[in-house]
């Protein structure tokens, strides 16, 4: 109970990590940290996908050179190509890095934006082509309501760690703590 009072508590890094310099005007999204939220399974995947083809891509020329040693190769690939797979290696496990998995994830959700773009273009593609299809072949419409249902479901907010990311208040909004002449001076 005691070690237990004493822990620290945990805390998240301090705003940042808008990467600038990129050169490109997509909209993006501020990254809260370092390493923001946790992510689920599949969005892990995805960042791990973007981290190992960043390291792929930084030691290509290593991985090129191995390949071509090893075609038309079998059980000599340990031994004729035994430097060229230790240069290989050693590139790949000197790019992947902590710091080099924070950026594969920093630019994991600086492209969520993207995503979530090309997302709602393929689902009101979909709707649009089920909506041909069903006056095509003279089958009955869908229920408008399931039809709402689907389109409001892409235009609500994005949910990162389970919370939904709101925007900024309006500017119009009375200031926090007075009531906005709402209650008309009583009591005073």
């Amino acid at each position: 109970m005691a070690a237990a009072a004493q822990a620290t508590p945990i805390t998240m890094a301090p705003a940042g990590g808008d990467r600038t310099g990129s050169g490109s005007d997509e909209e993006r999204l501020p990254m809260p940290s370092r390493n923001p939220l946790p992510l689920s399974a599949s969005q892990e995947a995805q960042v791990r996908e973007v981290f190992n083809a960043r390291v792929r891509e930084l030691c290509s020329d290593e991985i090129k050179a191995f390949a071509d040693c090893a075609r038309n190769r079998t059980f000599s690939i340990p031994f004729a190509c035994r430097a060229l797979s230790h240069a290989m290696n050693s590139c790949m496990q000197a790019h992947a890095t902590p710091a080099e998995h924070d950026r594969a994830r920093e630019d994991w959700f600086a492209a969520r934006m993207t995503r979530a773009r090309e997302r709602e273009r393929k689902e009101r593609r979909r709707l649009e082509q089920e909506r041909f299809h069903r006056e095509w072949w003279g089958l009955p419409e869908r229920d408008p309501a399931d039809v709402r249902r689907e389109l409001e479901k892409l235009e609500r907010p994005e949910r990162v760690g389970g919370v939904v990311r709101r925007p900024p208040p309006s500017s119009t909004s009375p200031a926090p703590g007075t009531d906005g002449g709402a209650k008309g001076g009583e009591g005073r």
